[in-house]
């Protein structure tokens, strides 16, 4: 009979420890859904208007969120505003695209491979459009938010590149930093001019590329 009751104790505990995560994660779901509303908001309102038209009540008024909740996550719209960074290079930063990139062993294929990874991290379309706003602004906040955005990804694409140049892969006297920038200006052009066919983008920068920056 005490054992009984002792499981059934743990049996008790066990669920409420379980429905407290259930909660928990919840929650943390319903924050991280709040969030994104309100920085995609930013960004349509940066991309459309300038960055001078953005304020709490404009992205509240377009994200549908209420402003004490946008106040409760952000002081003032320049916190805001440096958030964004965060926001455009989650997914550029995240542990599975580092690893992939850190890991992938230089050939054509992984070049290929390496310049997919990058394009699909991007936020789609608003990541692409916000990408370019922020590189050809003379705003230096949003100067400093595209330095954010952008140098991780130069890094990983350099540190990949210098590891092909060390096994003899690439050429040793390409210009890494005019092959990035070309790669990236081709990137957000075809996007701004050929959207249906950016998903191709990769192939065909692979094909141009290659011929110049593999070792003869």
């Amino acid at each position: 009979m005490e054992s009984d009751k002792k499981d059934g104790i743990m049996d008790v505990t066990r669920a409420v420890a379980q429905q407290s995560q259930r909660l928990q994660e919840r929650h943390q779901q319903r924050r991280e859904q709040t969030d994104r509303k309100i920085m995609r908001a930013a960004l349509k309102i940066i991309i459309s208007e300038g960055v001078g038209a953005l304020s709490i009540e404009e992205v509240s008024r377009a994200s549908g969120v209420a402003k004490t909740t946008i106040y409760r996550r952000y002081r003032n719209t320049d916190d805001l505003l440096e958030q964004l960074s965060s926001y455009l290079a989650g997914p550029i930063c995240s542990s599975e695209v580092e690893g992939l990139s850190q890991h992938l062993e230089p050939s054509r294929e992984s070049f290929h491979q390496l310049l997919e990874l990058f394009t699909s991290s991007f936020d789609s379309e608003m990541g692409l459009k916000a990408v370019g706003l922020v590189l050809s602004s003379s705003n230096q906040r949003l100067c400093g938010l595209a330095d954010q955005v952008i140098e991780p990804v130069r890094e990983r694409f350099e540190h990949f590149m210098n590891r092909g140049q060390d096994t003899g892969v690439f050429r040793k006297e390409i210009d890494l930093k005019f092959i990035f920038d070309t790669m990236l200006g081709s990137l957000l052009a075809c996007q701004a001019l050929h959207a249906a066919d950016a998903g191709h983008w990769a192939d065909h920068m692979t094909a141009l590329l290659w011929p110049s920056i593999q070792a003869q």
